[in-house]
């Protein structure tokens, strides 16, 4: 498939028909704080439906509980499998890349900023990496797994953001398209899966083509689950470069919110980090991974750490020649993966499980009622996405 301008510009009239329908029916019956305490307990694949659940909603759960027929179940388990011998460092790309990556569109970081506001930034990251964590489980399809009610509720999440900025008339459609539409969906899938490759690529970490295209593919199952519409999204890594090349041009700049955003994450990663020594790191990291020119965009302060992160690679070139040289080697790096990526989701979510709700409100506060900052001509860089 070939993107365009026009193309593109379509996409960004297209919200999510089921998911927004279902929520304009919860609003006009008054029936969404009914919907998130029945469900706020309904976290597992299989669970009995609560008595007294909205009919509308029923009909959505039940028509969104299994995922697409066309997944291939070979393929998702290599993407799972590259994700256990690559977690620590997809965790890092979704941290230190995936996330920035959104702050630099403008309109999505204002978005952000109405839907978490500028205080909480960790319930977003906590959010995401859950929900990640959740994907790669070997049972995610399964009954008892908390995937797909996840999935559905973060569906429903961004169709009711929709709702409240078209009803409160808080979002200039004709100018910015309808607000979460298919283009930024596509656009998001891109950053959580392309991106993460790219930002692998650039860490040095040795890649197989069959294991980046694996763990893009599960992304695909991912955007279907969340309504992403399959004729428009890319099928194949090559078509993905050339979607979020041409997105990050039509879009990425500089804004207040994605500033203030990218602020509040190096600090609540700076209050993970022990001491204060090796905090510049954290800005360091966002710099080698999203590049100076977005860096400086996101106000991302230059650090004496700028180059010494650059010698990151070569370690990790030192810990995957141990790995493919012990079995035993291999082993311990992969607990170690794992024991760091739970260890750094325990501190986003305090030890809680995140509940994925529908806001009966928007902050009171927001509101884009001017033209956005002109988009700056990004020009793309020259990667591969395996190695």
């Amino acid at each position: 498939m070939t993107y365009t301008e026009a193309s593109m510009d379509a996409l960004r009239q297209a919200g999510d028909e089921l998911a927004d329908a279902t929520v304009a029916t919860l609003f006009e019956r008054g029936e969404v704080g009914k919907f998130n305490t029945l469900m706020r307990y309904v976290s597992t694949a299989g669970a009995p439906l609560p008595d007294g659940l909205p009919d509308v909603a029923r009909e959505y759960l039940q028509a969104t509980s299994v995922p697409p027929a066309w997944v291939d179940w070979g393929e998702m388990e290599k993407a799972r499998l590259f994700f256990i011998d690559n977690n620590v460092h997809i965790s890092t790309a979704l941290s230190f890349a995936s996330m920035p990556a959104c702050y630099v569109v403008p309109h999505v970081a204002k978005l952000l900023s109405a839907t978490h506001g500028l205080k909480y930034p960790s319930k977003r990251m906590a959010e995401t990496g859950q929900f990640t964590v959740y994907l790669m489980q070997p049972d995610a399809f399964e009954a008892g797994s908390r995937f797909i009610p996840a999935a559905q509720k973060v569906r429903l999440l961004h169709a009711s953001i929709r709702h409240h900025l078209k009803r409160e008339n808080r979002w200039d459609t004709g100018t910015y398209g309808t607000p979460i539409c298919q283009e930024d969906m596509i656009g998001g899938q891109m950053f959580f899966s392309l991106l993460v490759l790219d930002s692998l690529h650039r860490l040095g970490i040795h890649m197989s083509t069959e294991g980046a295209e694996a763990y893009y593919y599960a992304w695909r199952v991912v955007g279907a689950m969340l309504g992403v519409d399959q004729d428009a999204v890319p099928k194949s890594l090559e078509e993905a470069r050339q979607f979020l090349d041409l997105y990050m041009v039509r879009h990425m700049g500089p804004s207040d919110e994605g500033a203030h955003l990218t602020r509040q994450l190096i600090d609540l990663y700076e209050e993970i980090v022990p001491g204060t020594f090796f905090d510049p790191i954290v800005s360091a990291l966002i710099r080698h991974l999203v590049g100076d020119t977005c860096a400086d965009w996101l106000k991302v302060p230059r650090t004496r750490w700028d180059t010494v992160v650059k010698a990151v690679p070569h370690l990790l070139g030192v810990l995957e020649t141990i790995e493919d040289r012990s079995p035993l080697g291999a082993w311990a790096l992969d607990r170690l993966g794992h024991l760091t990526a739970v260890l750094e989701l325990s501190s986003l979510t305090r030890g809680r499980v995140m509940h994925y709700a529908i806001p009966e409100q928007l902050k009171k506060d927001y509101g884009i009622t001017g033209p956005l900052p002109p988009t700056h001509r990004w020009t793309p860089p020259a990667a591969t996405v395996s190695g």
